[in-house]
């Protein structure tokens, strides 16, 4: 379990009538994200969740718009100098460094590290629970684990800014379930500004108290997660998760 720590600073998050071109087609959003809280992305495939997140993290430049984060211009900002740090579906890991290695380039990309840095990825791993396992290459370790490797990157980085994009999708309900409670226990920690990318409305419903919802490139219904899986829920957003026209996405609501 992660022990309580004062979060480091909580950070607003805005699209700026923001706009990006893929060839005929563009994507425009303009949404904000609660600070300090979790929010789920969801829609469907194409709508532009993970664009939306690349544009977040400077993978990707707007044809128009700004990304502000705590009212700051950062759309020309180079990755690196971003206050974010994004997990990824395969987790990005090189496969010929060892986990003390890997979650060390959250600190230095040379991996020059002093006292402090090591101190740090020691922390890391323990809080989340990759102790003694330093020396592993990421072949020797299951999909969970090497999910547990990027989020101690993400830690050692102590970005205000986590974008998940869909990096529990290929584990199983039991696996999945362990790290959507890392994830949760990060959050109660460090109080980052996170948007996770998820195809489940139950991962949604669990862990997010904000929903964004993309549909054809564009922000189709924002709002409180407790909102959203009430009866009177978004009806593109019920159509989505399979229930529009009824209510079990209300049954568990809180």
């Amino acid at each position: 379990m992660i022990a309580d720590k004062p979060a480091r600073q909580v950070a607003s998050l805005t699209l700026d009538k923001t706009t990006f071109s893929y060839g005929e087609t563009t994507l425009a959003f303009d949404v904000e994200f609660p600070a300090g809280k979790i929010s789920a992305v969801m829609g469907p495939s194409g709508s532009g969740k993970s664009t939306l997140l690349n544009l977040v993290a400077g993978f990707e430049i707007p044809s128009s718009g700004r990304i502000l984060i705590n009212g700051k211009d950062f759309t020309a900002t180079s990755p690196a100098e971003r206050p974010v740090s994004m997990v990824f579906q395969e987790n990005n890991l090189f496969a010929h460094l060892d986990v003390f290695r890997n979650v060390g380039l959250g600190i230095s990309p040379s991996l020059t590290l002093d006292s402090g840095g090591h101190a740090a990825i020691a922390d890391a791993l323990a809080r989340t629970g990759l102790a003694g396992k330093e020396k592993r290459l990421p072949r020797e370790l299951s999909g969970g684990e090497r999910q547990r490797v990027a989020l101690a990157r993400a830690l050692v980085r102590d970005r205000p800014v986590l974008l998940l994009d869909e990096p529990f999708a290929s584990l199983g309900p039991a696996l999945r379930e362990d790290m959507l409670e890392l994830v949760a226990a990060m959050q109660i920690e460090r109080k980052m500004t996170t948007l996770f990318v998820t195809h489940q409305p139950e991962d949604a419903r669990r862990l997010a108290s904000h929903v964004v919802f993309l549909e054809n490139g564009t922000v189709a219904a924002a709002g409180e997660a407790a909102d959203f899986f009430s009866a009177d829920g978004p009806e593109a957003f019920r159509r989505y998760a399979g229930s529009a026209g009824s209510t079990p996405l209300a049954s568990n609501a809180h």
